[in-house]
């Protein structure tokens, strides 16, 4: 497996809803991130892909809530997120893709 699958095994995918609009003002970008990653992981995967300085990591993690699917009771995913703040300077420009 190569270097950059394994960063974005760790990077799953940009988070873009007004909350993390607000964030995005104060430098911080909001990514989804594998459930078991560290914030050490996450802040090396990010300054690799992007070629960026991080300042800070936080990250929040979504237990999946009790649906009914078709009728039958299921579980939604866990899903974890990382706030990650950027050094003044250094920008992400999610809306383009990664």
């Amino acid at each position: 497996m190569s270097v950059n699958a394994e960063l974005y095994d760790v990077i799953r995918k940009p988070i873009i809803t007004e909350k993390a609009t607000m964030a995005s003002e104060h430098g911080a970008v909001v990514f989804e991130v594998g459930v078991n990653t560290t914030k050490p992981q996450i802040r090396e995967a990010v300054e690799k892909l992007f070629n960026v300085k991080v300042k800070a990591v936080n990250t929040v993690l979504k237990k999946g809530k009790t649906k009914r699917f078709r009728g039958r009771p299921g579980r939604q995913r866990d899903v974890k997120k990382a706030y990650v703040t950027l050094v003044e300077g250094n920008t992400i420009d999610v809306t383009t893709g990664l």
